[in-house]
């Protein structure tokens, strides 16, 4: 048995005049993957830049070095940017791109199967568990945050919800919509609390500017 928008209401991402015989992910949803994973793309792809350049001259200041703590140059030259042996930006491109395709196909209303939703998710979770590592690493071992790391914190999650969302709606499991349906008020406790604690450790040095 499968889903239809009558189990749920009416969905905002599925344009009314378009006929749906299943539920399927709308334009809206297809902007939102697109606009997160384009701006991720940016973003990996100036760090990657950035790196090189630093690489090439280790006198360069990056221009996301912006003061002592937010610093992108004390962040690339630590082990915890190189996670894999490679600078973690170009983790971020690869990923970054397949969002981006996949944005432009719910746009174009393709009907991508349960299971690449599925396989989305659970790329966007391992993505999740690298960006709760950087956070930590970030705030409490490096002691500097990185600009364009922070836009990669902060659209990370967002992905995972809508992901996690439309592999649950697909997957005809109504409990399991539910459930997921509650990822959205986690989304901003998380949200929240990287807030508090990036304002708690370096209050040191917010506090000179106030």
């Amino acid at each position: 048995m499968t889903l239809t928008d009558a189990d749920h209401g009416p969905d905002p991402a599925v344009d009314d005049d378009i006929e749906q015989p299943d539920w399927a992910p709308g334009r809206v949803t297809g902007l939102i993957i697109l606009i997160a994973g384009a701006i991720g793309l940016v973003a990996a792809a100036t760090l990657t830049i950035e790196k090189f350049k630093l690489l090439e001259d280790p006198s360069y200041r990056p221009s996301c070095s912006i003061n002592p703590v937010l610093s992108c140059g004390s962040v690339m030259s630590t082990e915890q940017a190189q996670f894999f042996g490679f600078p973690n930006p170009l983790i971020g491109i690869a990923a970054f791109a397949i969002v981006v395709v996949t944005g432009v196909l719910v746009v174009a209303r393709v009907a991508l199967p349960v299971w690449y939703w599925i396989g989305l998710t659970l790329g966007m979770t391992a993505g999740m568990v690298f960006v709760f590592y950087l956070i930590t690493e970030s705030i409490y071992r490096i002691n500097a945050l990185c600009p364009y790391c922070m836009v990669v914190w902060t659209i990370t999650p967002i992905l995972f919800v809508v992901a996690a969302q439309t592999a649950a709606r697909l997957s005809s499991v109504p409990a399991l919509w539910r459930v997921v349906g509650w990822l959205w008020p986690v989304l901003v406790i998380y949200y929240v609390v990287v807030i508090l604690l990036i304002a708690e450790h370096f209050w040191y040095y917010w506090s000179t500017l106030i």
